[in-house]
């Protein structure tokens, strides 16, 4: 994590000094974030200041490719208005961009059903064929192969935690990935993909999906990556429905998407865990997500 200290003195006198018509709307600092912390401006702004190694150039990648991407897509994406540069108040450079209203998922889930079909709807509309020259991930629509020692390391972790609530059978879950990895690869042209949903990176209204926040990790490659969101995602029993209602999964994309649920489900649950011990970069509130993620993904087998 950044050793910059991000406060609203230095938000506000970096707004005024770069972007004055926008100096006089309120400033008040968000909850939450990983590679940024976010600050609401006014009723229909935010401003993303970076605080990880990574995040500047995942800021100038959505700043690059989500305004053309945006227009097309039915739920509210935090769309990049402005950019910040570097200066000798602040080295990085950061972002003003949409506000999306809502609650994030991993403080109050997704619970309404009409949400599989929502996020099929946005899936949809977002896996389009990238071009050429989009970015590529080394762990976000690759072939599961790659990612397998990442995965054992990550289940081996959980597992040595001692905690049974955390995981009810490791045999289970691997079981579940190695399933997913004997799936045919994704041969088609890559798509573009969120690449990192996950209940906090969602807003939830009412108990339904109101939109994606957060794609700093956005690429082309294997839209499973972003399947795997039924079960991530989705109240226990959606994802039959989102798979019905998504039109392009086949059963070598599903198994994949389960696997790599059970994947995100894991790490979540170690996010849960450091944030339960007070250490830098925990996230108290996504234990309890990924649990029931893995739960979800153990009971479609």
């Amino acid at each position: 994590m950044s050793s910059f200290e991000i406060d609203e003195d230095l938000v506000r006198s970096l707004v005024h000094e770069q972007h004055p018509d926008l100096a006089g709307l309120d400033l008040c600092e968000v909850a939450g974030g990983w590679d940024n912390q976010l600050w609401r401006l006014g009723d229909e702004l935010a401003v993303r200041m970076p605080r990880t190694e990574r995040a500047p150039s995942l800021l100038r990648k959505e700043h690059r490719w989500l305004p053309a991407l945006a227009p097309r897509l039915p739920l509210p994406v935090p769309t990049p208005l402005r950019i910040g540069e570097p200066s000798a108040r602040f080295p990085r450079p950061w972002t003003i961009a949409t506000w999306v209203p809502g609650e994030p998922a991993d403080r109050a889930p997704i619970s309404n059903d009409s949400a599989a079909d929502t996020l099929a709807g946005f899936l949809e509309a977002l896996h389009v064929k990238a071009p050429a020259h989009a970015p590529v991930s080394q762990d976000r629509g690759v072939p599961l192969t790659t990612l397998s020692d990442g995965f054992e390391r990550g289940l081996e972790e959980v597992a040595s935690g001692g905690d049974a609530a955390d995981l009810r059978d490791v045999r289970d879950v691997r079981d579940v990935w190695d399933e997913a990895v004997a799936a045919p690869d994704w041969e088609d042209s890559p798509v573009w993909l969120h690449g990192d949903l996950h209940p906090a990176n969602v807003v939830v209204s009412d108990g339904a999906l109101a939109g994606v926040v957060d794609f700093g990790d956005m690429c082309a490659g294997d839209p499973a990556v972003d399947l795997a969101a039924a079960w991530v995602l989705l109240p226990a029993g959606a994802a039959a429905r989102f798979f019905d209602a998504y039109a392009y999964a086949d059963e070598a994309m599903i198994r994949r998407a389960r696997g790599l649920a059970a994947a995100k489900s894991l790490f979540l649950i170690l996010m849960g865990r450091a944030g339960e011990r007070g250490l830098p970069g925990g996230k108290p509130t996504w234990g309890p997500a990924g649990r029931a993620a893995l739960d979800r993904v153990l009971a479609s087998i």
